[in-house]
Order: structure tokens, then C-alpha cells, then sequence
């Protein structure tokens, strides 16, 4: 009575029978329906960058819209569940794809431990883990570190959003994943600068292949 559950999208009531998003907002949700296309946005902006197997996001981004409300409850709110919500959504459609089913392990983009004590929790993992339950394989949140680092001659010849970081993804053990399909999750790609050099971190890594799976790309 005091506390009502609310629609993480719109912030309505939910019905009895409504679970985390009001039946209105799952149908005005802009999925992509990239998880049946090989080649897609998310492929098309990461070419050159990365060497990618497979990719996809759930949905598209709008400033102002549902998805960014989603996506706000998640980061900033606490709202873990819409982490959860989501993986759940696309680990269902990732599933029903031969090409997904050959992932080995899902590795969700890492905070930095600063910003993680801040946050109390990383807003992937729980989309993470319940991709990896669909595609019935490993969830590894340790392999994959976020370090400060100084900036290097490479890093200042590529305009990327990560140089004002000063950050570096680093991989901790190398052996574990050796000819393992990865897949390498966050919440939002933009100019994709982050899964770069994650990816990147990880191509390193003896036989490994990697695909890319995000809860939305912005347009």
C-alpha cells in the first residue's frame, strides 16, 4: 500500500501480473533484433576496431526515452532487478541462435574498485550472469580488471572517450580462457570505445574469440 511496485520504464504502478515493466512499456520498448542479424550496428561501428564473432543489444537508445529510464534506475537507483530483466530478455532470444551457443564464458565490463565502493555493485552483472544461465556457461567477473594506468603514445594518438579516463582493462589470467569464446558484455555502446579496449585486452589471450552482447546501442 505504502511502497507499490512501479514500472522501472515510466514509473506507473504495476499490476498485479506485471513483473519489473508495466505490459505498455514491453511493447513500446525499441528492441533491435540484432541477435538474428550477423551483420549489425553493433558490428558495423566496431569494425576496424575489433575482431568480433558475433554481436548484439537488446535495444536502441534514446535520450529521454524508456530504455534511458531503464538504464538510470539501473546505475544510479539501485534497481539491480532491471539488470536481471534484461538478460533474462535477450539471453532468451541470444539462445534460440546457433551462433551464440558456442560461448564459452561471459565476462561483464568491469568497474574500477573505486567507482564499484561507490556504487556498491556493477550495473552488468546481473545481466552477465543470467546471459550465462541461458547460454548454460561460465560467468567470470574476475578475469577482466579495470586499472588506472598511465597514458601512452597510443592511447594519445586514438580519440577515445577512455583517454580522459586514464584507465586500463587488463586481463589476470591468461591460461583459464586460451581458445575460449568469450562473451563481453556492458550496458550502453556509444562510440564503442570501451568494448575496443576490452576486446582488445582480451585478443591477447591464445585462441580466444569474442562476441559482444549490450543491454542497448545508442543511435
Amino acid at each position: 500500500m505504502f511502497f507499490p511496485k512501479v514500472c522501472l520504464a515510466c514509473d506507473d504502478q504495476l499490476e498485479t501480473s506485471e513483473v519489473y515493466v508495466c505490459t505498455f512499456c514491453r511493447h513500446e520498448l525499441p528492441l533491435t533484433n540484432f541477435e538474428s542479424t550477423v551483420h549489425n550496428d553493433v558490428t558495423k561501428r566496431l569494425y576496424g576496431r575489433v575482431q568480433l564473432e558475433n554481436a548484439s543489444a537488446l535495444f536502441w537508445f534514446t535520450k529521454k526515452g524508456l530504455v534511458q529510464h531503464l538504464i538510470h534506475n539501473l546505475k544510479y537507483k539501485g534497481h539491480e532487478d532491471v539488470g536481471k530483466f534484461l538478460g533474462q530478455w535477450l539471453g532468451q532470444e541470444l539462445k534460440q541462435q546457433e551462433r551464440f551457443r558456442t560461448v564459452d564464458v561471459v565476462i561483464p565490463v568491469p568497474l574500477h574498485s573505486k567507482r564499484l565502493r561507490q556504487r556498491g555493485f556493477n550495473q552488468v552483472h546481473e545481466f552477465g550472469k543470467e546471459l550465462a544461465e541461458a547460454l548454460e556457461c561460465d560467468f567470470n567477473t574476475k578475469v577482466l580488471q579495470k586499472d588506472k594506468a598511465t597514458k601512452t603514445q597510443v592511447f594519445k594518438d586514438r580519440i577515445r572517450r577512455w583517454i580522459t579516463d586514464e584507465t586500463l582493462f587488463v586481463v589476470t589470467d591468461y591460461e583459464s580462457l586460451k581458445g575460449k569464446h568469450i562473451l563481453l558484455v556492458d550496458d550502453i555502446i556509444t562510440t564503442g570505445a570501451t568494448i575496443e579496449i576490452c576486446a582488445n585486452a582480451l585478443s591477447k589471450i591464445e585462441g580466444v574469440t569474442i562476441s559482444v552482447a549490450t543491454m542497448a546501442i545508442a543511435e
